[in-house]
């Protein structure tokens, strides 16, 4: 499918980051797999080629891009060539929007060289034990003492957790306010009484580390408050908008993926003397796909295009999330249905972008939160 918002520069950029994954990823993936997470030495070669976090400034030792295009062609190149193991959605995603637009001078100059060359690793700790979707339940507590606060909780289901060198924390500052109460802390991971917990054992994504949190009486200085005292839920909601839009573009791209792998499995397997991608009720199937992906392409561009412009609403991002991530499901589902059983062989990479895409459906909010969020935006 032709698709109109490119320009050259992202063409450039799209073959640069290709080469990357071809290079320095694909020959490591299943190795990746195997320990459970991805090399450090694979964040820092990311860095030095220029993709990570494009909206630190340049001089901080980023590119200063704020064109959610060039986040879109790493998640999509990270696709195309099959390297699905290191996830660099936090990083460029999620935490360029706190740690760029919410820190002092001198947090940027402590922490945005890192985040653009890939000598820090972040992560963001919302989700806990006992409150996922429901950030405003978060029990995390950071209490005043003197010059800084004092950490005590749990978070777990946290992305990066076993590599990260800064975790932004979302505790609360006034337990007695409710959401109203949090405030986000930036931990750095070799402050004492901070304790990784054991690395989760999921159904897919298993390159992509993801662990349980420990704060034990954890003192952090004052100048690690990002943003405003006791206004860390709004800030959480302003940037949940452009972590949902990855999100959808990383469905997108997963199903297209898939889509391409089955096209080249099904002019190749046989049955009854002939390709099975011939039989009319897989012709039909495969049209049926083709075309709703690429109606959800056009659908997520302009969402990216509304998110360049500042226009992408909450009410939208939660649409274009919970639509991509169910097609996202709806196509591993049928294309692993295709390839018969050697779909179910975890050799055959449609298996893992199977199992992979299962948690597309739950993180950044699950397809009945953004339900509920649009339709409360209908005043019901």
């Amino acid at each position: 499918m032709r698709r109109v918002i490119f320009e050259d520069v992202h063409d450039q950029f799209r073959a640069t980051a290709r080469t990357f994954f071809e290079k320095e990823c694909v020959p490591y993936t299943d190795q990746w797999e195997r320990d459970g997470k991805v090399s450090r030495e694979a964040w820092r070669k990311a860095g030095r080629q220029g993709l990570l976090a494009f909206e630190v400034p340049e001089e901080y030792g980023g590119m200063g891009i704020r064109d959610f295009r060039f986040n879109a062609i790493v998640s999509e190149e990270l696709f195309n060539t099959g390297a699905v193991g290191i996830g660099l959605g936090v990083q460029n995603d999620i935490m360029p929007s706190y740690l760029v637009d919410l820190t002092t001078e001198e947090q940027k100059r402590r922490w945005l060289p890192g985040l653009a060359n890939g000598d820090i690793v972040t992560s963001i700790a919302m989700s806990e034990p006992g409150a996922g979707s429901d950030v405003a339940g978060i029990k995390t507590t950071a209490v005043r003492k003197g010059d800084g606060y004092v950490v005590n909780g749990a978070k777990t289901f946290i992305s990066n957790g076993l590599l990260s060198d800064l975790v932004m924390v979302a505790a609360k500052t006034d337990p007695a306010a409710g959401h109203r109460g949090i405030s986000l802390i930036a931990v750095e991971t070799d402050t004492p009484g901070f304790k990784r917990g054991r690395k989760l054992d999921k159904i897919g994504q298993f390159s992509a580390d993801t662990a349980e949190l420990f704060f034990d009486e954890v003192e952090v200085p004052a100048e690690n408050l990002v943003g405003e005292e006791n206004r860390g839920f709004y800030h959480m909601m302003r940037n949940l908008p452009k972590e949902r839009l990855g999100i959808a573009v990383y469905a997108v791209a997963a199903a297209r993926r898939a889509f391409g792998l089955t096209m080249r499995y099904v002019t190749e397997r046989e049955a009854f003397g002939r390709p099975i991608g011939t039989f009319q009720v897989n012709r039909h199937f495969l049209a049926e796909i083709k075309t709703k992906i690429d109606v959800a392409q056009t659908y997520l561009d302009q969402c990216i295009m509304a998110a360049n412009a500042g226009e992408l609403t909450a009410q939208e991002a939660a649409g274009c999330k919970w639509w991509t991530t169910e097609l996202q499901w709806e196509v591993l589902d049928r294309c692993l249905q295709l390839h018969g059983g050697y779909g179910y062989i975890n050799e055959f990479e449609i298996a893992r972008l199977w199992r992979d895409s299962r948690v597309q459906r739950l993180y950044g909010g699950t397809t009945e939160i953004m339900k509920d969020l649009i339709g409360r935006d209908l005043g019901l």
